[in-house]
């Protein structure tokens, strides 16, 4: 990543987001941008986002998920933070 303030963002985006490819299609777009982190379902039927880099970068990738996705959903709550640099790539998680 570029120099920059790196930050965190925790993403949950509640709808019909499980079953309808929206952890691979994040994974997808997230390789567009300079992020890392994770993607994955959630037991409550919602999906959980979290990715570092700069603010830009993720605000980038959450419109262009929000936007290909728009149909399945219905709300998105976004929580930003101090990044952890524990993450080297953008990937799916498959555990709860």
């Amino acid at each position: 990543m570029s120099s920059g303030e790196q930050v965190r963002a925790d993403v949950t985006f509640r709808g019909t987001v499980q079953g309808v490819g929206f952890r691979y299609t994040a994974r997808h777009l997230a390789s567009g941008f300079a992020v890392t982190g994770f993607v994955r379902n959630e037991p409550d039927g919602s999906v959980t986002l979290v990715a570092e880099g700069q603010r830009a970068e993720i605000e980038g990738l959450i419109a262009a998920v929000q936007r290909e996705m728009a149909s399945y959903i219905r709300a998105t709550d976004v929580a930003w933070g101090a990044a952890t640099g524990q993450y080297d790539s953008f990937g799916v998680h498959f555990s709860w």
